[in-house]
């Protein structure tokens, strides 16, 4: 952080000089991006610096042939192309947090990257979406008699009907919540495409069906928690105690995998929202006012009517 914070002994410096360290702070909060993110760079960069290691080349600043030689090795690996272009995204957040030139901003190198992309494809694997019938099912079939059940009934009514990333359920916290005759509105203090905290909540409705409604569900859940602060979705201990532990995202995919099936994630729940929407005949405003997605883009990628006869032209050809 030199040029940034670079500060000069002139009499309009001086008086900030104090400031210095407290800069310092926010200009790397402002590069290093959400935690989930840091983490997975954090992975990405601590592979980079064994391989180096290991073929006895300089991580940092790390010139343009080395990065070439480790995406190549990750591209000989196997490795899909989205994990070897996050790999170069964390090395280039690497290198600007010590205000470093990126390797990955030069032109040959960005060829490179495009011949891999080229032979190895960059269609991604996305989670598949269930059914609102066999949701309903897994739903109705779910003991929510039992603490544990009643939990992982909320998580997959408030995921599904919210839309939510694993991430915003986890964080999740009862002052988040805000019940009315109409509904419930949930305030999301952060997501993914919200880093900065700004104003953005979700709207959740009851369902005509008491077995099937996430607010009804979601207040017998808090019944059970008898607390009014702190998070909403906790672990449990051995034998069935409560704890005040928030559930991490891998524990949400897991439940959601328990009840669902292992071809599913905690995203399908997301996923399956936009696809149930969209065939029920809403809008991508009305779908993105709940996803918080930023254009309509996202929303085409995310639907998934994997199903060639669902959603086509060719039926109203009028043959």
């Amino acid at each position: 952080m030199n040029s940034v914070l670079a500060v000069t002994t002139s009499p309009t410096s001086a008086g900030l000089a104090h400031l210095t360290e407290h800069t310092t702070k926010y200009v790397e909060a402002g590069l290093q991006g959400a935690p989930n993110t840091a983490r997975a760079y954090a992975g990405d960069w601590r592979r980079f610096t064994e391989w180096c290691t290991a073929h006895a080349q300089v991580a940092l600043p790390a010139s343009v042939d080395t990065l070439a030689g480790f995406v190549t090795h990750l591209a000989e690996a196997g490795k899909k192309v989205s994990t070897i272009q996050r790999s170069c995204a964390a090395i280039s957040k690497a290198h600007a947090l010590r205000d470093l030139a990126s390797p990955t901003d030069d032109k040959k190198f960005k060829v490179l990257m495009d011949g891999i992309s080229r032979l190895k494809g960059v269609r991604q694997k996305q989670a598949p979406a269930f059914s609102l019938a066999s949701f309903k099912r897994t739903l109705k079939h779910l003991d929510a008699t039992t603490p544990a059940g009643l939990r992982d009934k909320v998580i997959l009514l408030l995921g599904f009907t919210g839309a939510f990333r694993r991430s915003e359920l986890s964080a999740l916290d009862m002052d988040d919540l805000s019940f009315s005759e109409d509904g419930l509105t949930i305030n999301l203090k952060r997501s993914k495409t919200n880093q900065l905290g700004g104003a953005e909540e979700k709207a959740i409705f009851y369902s005509p069906d008491p077995a099937l409604c996430p607010i009804r569900t979601l207040q017998a859940w808090l019944r059970l928690l008898e607390r009014t602060s702190g998070p909403i979705l906790v672990s449990f201990r051995k034998g069935g105690r409560l704890t005040d532990r928030r559930l991490t995202d891998v524990h949400l995919n897991k439940i959601v995998q328990r009840h669902l099936g292992p071809k599913f994630t905690a995203h399908s729940l997301r996923a399956s929202f936009v696809t149930v929407a969209k065939l029920n005949g809403a809008d991508d405003s009305e779908v993105m006012n709940q996803t918080k997605h930023k254009t309509s883009e996202m929303i085409r990628r995310y639907t998934r009517l994997d199903n060639v006869r669902q959603h086509n032209a060719a039926q109203k050809l009028g043959l």
